[in-house]
């Protein structure tokens, strides 16, 4: 399909809704009020049931797709981008309130490094905006995953410098669509949680580069509408990602080194849950991640087959210390 605009810097913005309420229509006149607007607004509604997107379907420029179940997060995108026909293209939580030069800040950003692919934002909290919801996300060597900068003071000189990221966190991001084109989106058996780690991993197999862009802020609620972040549907969905993500996309040589450690991680989860009530949740989430083996092994002959950078490099973007900095 031939672009609608030759601007190499050409925006489309994707948001995937689900009940998302009052924030979802914030989300888009927050766009809307955009210095530099986006080209084009895509809204995906999930089967919302809240009246959201019927809401957001009367604003001017926003195209609304009614998916009429939910399909998850990842699916969603993956049939957005198909409509996508510009050279960027832009994720936004519908709980995520874009600042004024939001996109504005991330043209300039693909001007400035040109060898970037993929993108991350400076994500305040909503509520406490003087504190970081982090600045993109981290794999540690045993395969767990955290957002960096998570509850640091915005003020924190660390997080005021443009710097490389593992992964920008889907909420807001900014990738090139032929690179998300060149490793095939989203994996959609992942649903939701956990698959934005798993597309900036294959990216970065295929010697994509992330970075990410402290001038583009977003103001993010978070988890809004899965019940916050150790709610059973985001523990299930998180923690059965979490293994197949290891699985899939691991050099074999550091698969097959780091498999004991993250063994371990997951008999820590599960202890760990259990304690708090959830271990039902949890043991299924991690019985399901198993039962999905053969099926992520299939995947991971492909990704490792196709992948461009050596296992010495993947080995140089993991976390390797016991805490976030």
């Amino acid at each position: 399909m031939p672009l609608l605009s030759i601007n190499k810097m050409s925006i489309t913005v994707i948001i995937v809704n689900w009940n998302g309420g009052d924030l979802l229509l914030d989300c888009l006149k927050h766009l809307q009020d955009q210095s530099e607007p986006a080209e084009s607004i895509l809204l995906m509604d999930n089967g919302s049931t809240d009246g959201s997107a019927k809401k957001a379907a009367l604003i001017p420029d926003v195209q609304v797709h009614f998916l009429n179940e939910n399909l998850g997060f990842a699916k969603a995108n993956n049939l957005a981008l198909e409509h996508c026909q510009t050279e960027w293209v832009a994720l936004l939580n519908p709980d995520a309130l874009a600042d004024k030069e939001w996109l504005a800040n991330l043209r300039k950003a693909i001007q400035a490094y040109p060898d970037i692919s993929f993108f991350g934002c400076q994500q305040r909290q909503l509520n406490f905006p003087d504190y970081l919801d982090g600045i993109g996300d981290e794999y540690h060597l045993s395969g767990l995953i955290w957002r960096k900068g998570y509850g640091k003071l915005v003020s924190n000189y660390k997080h005021q410098a443009p710097q490389p990221i593992f992964s920008p966190c889907a909420c807001a991001a900014l990738y090139k669509l032929n690179a998300l084109n060149a490793v095939g989106g989203f994996d959609e058996d992942f649903f939701c949680y956990v698959e934005d780690i798993d597309l900036g991993f294959r990216l970065q197999l295929h010697d994509y580069h992330a970075r990410y862009i402290p001038e583009a802020i977003v103001y993010h609620a978070g988890s809004a509408s899965s019940g916050g972040t150790h709610s059973d549907f985001s523990i299930y969905h998180g923690h059965r990602n979490l293994v197949w993500a290891f699985i899939k996309n691991m050099p074999s040589i550091l698969f097959w080194t780091l498999l004991p450690l993250h063994i371990v991680l997951n008999i820590i989860t599960i202890i760990y849950f259990s304690l708090k009530g959830q271990g039902k949740i949890i043991i299924k989430a991690k019985y399901d991640a198993l039962l999905g083996i053969p099926k992520m092994w299939k995947k991971r002959h492909f990704i490792q087959n196709s992948k461009k950078i050596s296992s010495l490099k993947v080995w140089s973007l993991l976390h390797k210390k016991l805490i976030s900095k």
